[in-house]
């Protein structure tokens, strides 16, 4: 991690921690607290890109959130693959940056490889932990060699523990004494999914717009994004 200019004053820090505390609003499902997460992620660091992988009840990771259909993609490759920085943050609970991806052709090749054909040329993770348990991971995607700031590896720290949080609070409102389960998250991010397509086709328009209308619509009503994803596929809803 670098400092220097980057570093964040004081007008940034509070925007951060307003941000942080509307992303742990009780109020929103676990959809909407890492949809919100990822979007933060890229607002206030130098990020392009940013998703999220939780694990389920077996370890098996899960991508959750994104902020585009490319890094979807990526994140899909890096599950799939079981390389990456992510999958190298969730396994060893410690923050994994790669500077330039080209420099880690033979640790994460299949990675390396496809992130690269989608224009990403860096990348960071941080883990979701708890206690000692990993829980999941925070990926951020630079479109240039780059190390992150200290300003950003603040930012990308506290966004991972607001990710933890979160997970806790869902464990307490469901009164759950066991490993946090993402069935009910998995359910939204298949119907989100599916109206993504639904919206994208009916518009005109690509994947990423058709997710920018969605949220737009979800934040502008204050509606919950599944809840907006399901009237858009059961045609109760015109975007």
């Amino acid at each position: 991690m670098t400092g220097g200019p980057g570093r964040p004053g004081s007008e940034k820090a509070s925007a951060v921690f307003v941000q942080l505390a509307y992303v742990l609003d009780p109020r929103h499902d676990m959809l909407d607290t890492m949809d919100l997460l990822v979007h933060s992620a890229v607002r206030f660091t130098a990020a392009v890109d940013a998703g999220i992988v939780l694990a389920d009840a077996d370890a098996v990771l899960h991508m959750i959130a994104s902020t585009s259909e490319r890094t979807s993609d990526v994140e899909e490759i890096q599950l799939e693959a079981q390389q990456g920085p992510g999958w190298d943050s969730y396994r060893s609970g410690q923050t994994v940056e790669a500077l330039n991806l080209r420099a880690a052709r033979e640790r994460w090749p299949q990675f390396m490889r496809f992130a690269e054909q989608r224009g990403f040329r860096a990348g960071y993770a941080v883990p979701v932990t708890l206690r000692g348990q990993h829980l999941g991971a925070l990926n951020l995607f630079l479109d240039r060699s780059a190390a992150s700031t200290d300003s950003d590896a603040a930012v990308a720290q506290a966004l991972a523990q607001a990710a933890t949080i979160a997970i806790v609070q869902r464990r307490v409102g469901k009164q759950r004494a066991d490993r946090f389960t993402l069935q009910d998250a998995l359910h939204s991010r298949i119907l989100l999914e599916q109206a993504k397509g639904a919206l994208a086709y009916r518009r005109g328009v690509s994947i990423d717009e058709a997710f920018k209308l969605l949220r737009d619509h979800a934040r502008r009503t204050g509606a919950r994004l599944r809840d907006v994803a399901d009237q858009v596929v059961t045609l109760r809803a015109s975007i």
